[in-house]
C-alpha cells in the first residue's frame, strides 16, 4: 500500500477559512486539490476533482453542506464526507451522519486535529466515537423507528454485531462480549457494511437505530 497523501476539497463560504484550511493541510502533508465557495460548487467540484474527503460546511449560500453532501454521497462511493460546524451535537449534524457523512468538526479544531481528522476519514474510518454518535442518534432518530435498511439479509452473529456497534462498543469490547477473537469481529464487521452498503461505524450506529434494533436508553 501506497503512503499517498489524501486529497482534499474544502467547501466554505468564507474565503478565509478556506484560506487557512489550505495552510493547515498542505503544511501537513495533505494535498488540498480544490475549493468551493457553496455547495453547488462543491458538487460540481468534486465530480471534476474526485477527492477523497470533502471538508463540508453546513451552512452555504445557493446549495447548503446537508444538500450538498447527499448529492455527492448518492453518487461516489470512494469520497468521503466531514461535516464543518460551530454547532455541537445538534440535529444537523445528525442530518449529515444520517446522509452519509463520516463526522463533523467543528470550525475552532486544533490545526493537528484537522490533519489527523482527514487522514483517519480517508482510510475509511469514521470520525465520531461511536458513542458521540448514539447521542445523537438518541436525541434525533425517528420514533418510532424508520423503516430502513433490511436487516434480514444478516446472519444471528452479525445482527448481534451490529447491535454492539449500535450501543458504541469497539471490536475489542465486542470481541470480549461474544468470546470471539477479534480478527473475527473485525469479519463480521466487513461483511455488515458490504451487506447492508454501510461506509463506516457512525452510519452502522444510526441505522442500528432507525430500524429498532437498538432502542434509545437500552
Amino acid at each position: 500500500m501506497t503512503d499517498t497523501p489524501p486529497r482534499v476539497l474544502i467547501a466554505d463560504d468564507q474565503e478565509l477559512v478556506r484560506t487557512g484550511f489550505r495552510l493547515i493541510l498542505t503544511a501537513r502533508g495533505v494535498d488540498v486539490v480544490g475549493e468551493a465557495g457553496d455547495g453547488a460548487e462543491a458538487v460540481t467540484a468534486e465530480m471534476r476533482l474526485r477527492p477523497d474527503v470533502v471538508l463540508m460546511d453546513i451552512r452555504m449560500p445557493n446549495m447548503d453542506g446537508l444538500e450538498a453532501a447527499r448529492r455527492i454521497l448518492a453518487r461516489s462511493t470512494a469520497c468521503r464526507v466531514i461535516m464543518l460546524t460551530t454547532f455541537d451535537l445538534d440535529r444537523y449534524v445528525y442530518a449529515a451522519l444520517a446522509s452519509g457523512a463520516s463526522g463533523f468538526l467543528l470550525k475552532d479544531v486544533t490545526a493537528e486535529h484537522l490533519a489527523a481528522a482527514v487522514r483517519l476519514v480517508s482510510t475509511g474510518d469514521a470520525l465520531l466515537a461511536p458513542s458521540i454518535t448514539r447521542r445523537l442518534v438518541e436525541r434525533f432518530a425517528p420514533h418510532p423507528p424508520s423503516v430502513h435498511g433490511d436487516l434480514s439479509i444478516l446472519t444471528p452473529r452479525e445482527l448481534e454485531v451490529l447491535a454492539l456497534m449500535g450501543r458504541g462498543l469497539s471490536n475489542t469490547e465486542i470481541a470480549a462480549e461474544l468470546t470471539l477473537s477479534e480478527a473475527t469481529v473485525k469479519t463480521h464487521v466487513a461483511r455488515i457494511f458490504a451487506k447492508l452498503g454501510l461506509r463506516d461505524r457512525a452510519q452502522a450506529v444510526v441505522l442500528s437505530y432507525e430500524t429498532g434494533l437498538v432502542r434509545p436508553g437500552g
